[in-house]
Formats: C-alpha cells, structure tokens, sequence
C-alpha cells in the first residue's frame, strides 16, 4: 500500500514511534498478502486456495490499518478510506467469483484511479495533490502543479506496467506466483525512487513560514 501513499518527496521529521507505525501501515497489508500467497502457494494442499486467502487476509489488514489509525490518530487519511474501499471491492470480488484476475485489475484500476482524480481536480481548477500534502509541505501553486502533474504521469505509467505484467503473468498460464512477486520488487522500488526524483524541487521552492512570521518587538 505504500506505493498509494506514497508523497512528493521529503517529508517533516517524525518520532520513531510515528515512523514505525506509518511503516507498518504502507507496508503491513502488501507484506501479507505477498507472503502468505508464498507460503500457502508451496504447499501442496493449500496451493489451490492460496491466492484466495491471501486475498482475504489482505482485506482484513486494510482494515485493520484503517481501525488502528481511526483509534490512535482520530482520523483516517482520505488516500487510506479509498485504498480500503478499493481492497474490499475488488478482493471480496476475488473471493465471491473465484477470479484472481480480479485482485490483479485492483491495482491497475488504483492507479488509473489517483492519476484520473489528479487531472480531473487540475481540470476544474483545484489540486488534489496540494490538498493531500500541504499539512507537510509549502510551497508555490505552480510547483504543486508541476507535482501532481509529474505523479499523474507516474501512476499512469505503473498501471500500464501493471497490465503488461498481468497480461503475461496470470492464473491462466500458471504464473500468477511471478506476477505477485515481481509486482512488489518493481513497484515498491519505482516509487521510492520517482520520490527522491522529486525531492530536490520540494527542497529548492520549500516556503520557511518562519520567514512570513512579524519579527517580535525588542524585549516582548
């Protein structure tokens, strides 16, 4: 889930508490579902039924990560609500009609989804990608611009790569195990790094609100 999380760049420093949790938040529900698929795909008895339930273990942890944000944090992250929202659809979809092409169109359908939402708010004149990230970053609108437009691109392009891979790696021809696998090595990979792409800019045209601050009178 990290990668649907994933921001423009650098990020304000947080406690090693805070970093952990959103670590095990992005990271929790693709690692179960990754590994579980794995183990259950190599034994013999479970094989059959290993993507199901890896499907099914993956919605649980969603949710989990939502219950535990809601719990400890008092609010849910809007991007979180639609990848839960998303998850449940398409895995309880994968589970009812026995199609594990189903789950595999989720995350091409998610990112065709963000990339969609960030044309679609630049369009009527709004950034959505400036109100997911302004709490962490300052900067110009012409950046938050240039930003979504950049990310859009991304998302469009790990979709399309997304289908590339479920065309030749599926349930059909016996390789959705290399699809599961290859999926997470490409993409957790490919959005760590378009993030640090990104970061020199959000560093140069970072806003110091120190700076818009009225000094203090001599002696306040």
């Amino acid at each position: 889930m990290s990668e649907e999380l994933a921001t423009t760049g650098a990020s304000k420093p947080k406690s090693l508490t805070e970093n952990t949790s959103q670590l095990w938040i992005d990271l929790g529900p693709i690692l179960v579902f990754v590994i579980t698929y794995n183990v259950l795909y190599r034994i013999e008895a479970t094989k059959e039924n290993a993507i199901y339930v890896a499907t099914g273990l993956f919605i649980v942890s969603v949710l989990a990560a939502i219950a535990w944000c809601k719990l400890n944090r008092g609010k849910i992250p809007p991007i979180l609500i639609v990848t839960g929202v998303l998850v449940t659809a398409f895995g309880g979809l994968t589970i009812l009609l026995h199609d594990p092409s189903i789950i595999q169109l989720k995350f091409t359908f998610t990112f065709a989804f963000y990339a969609a939402a960030i044309l679609f708010s630049l369009a009527i004149g709004q950034n959505i990608w400036k109100l997911f990230f302004q709490h962490i970053f300052n900067l110009p609108d012409r950046i938050w611009k240039i930003l979504a437009l950049r990310w859009a691109a991304f998302y469009v392009l790990v979709a399309i790569v997304n289908e590339v891979l479920r065309y030749y790696y599926n349930e059909a021809n016996g390789n959705f195990d290399v699809w599961v696998n290859l999926r997470t090595l490409l993409t957790y990979p490919a959005f760590i790094a378009f993030a640090l792409i990104n970061t020199p800019i959000v560093l140069k045209h970072q806003i110091d609100d120190d700076k818009d601050k009225p000094s203090e009178a001599p002696g306040a």
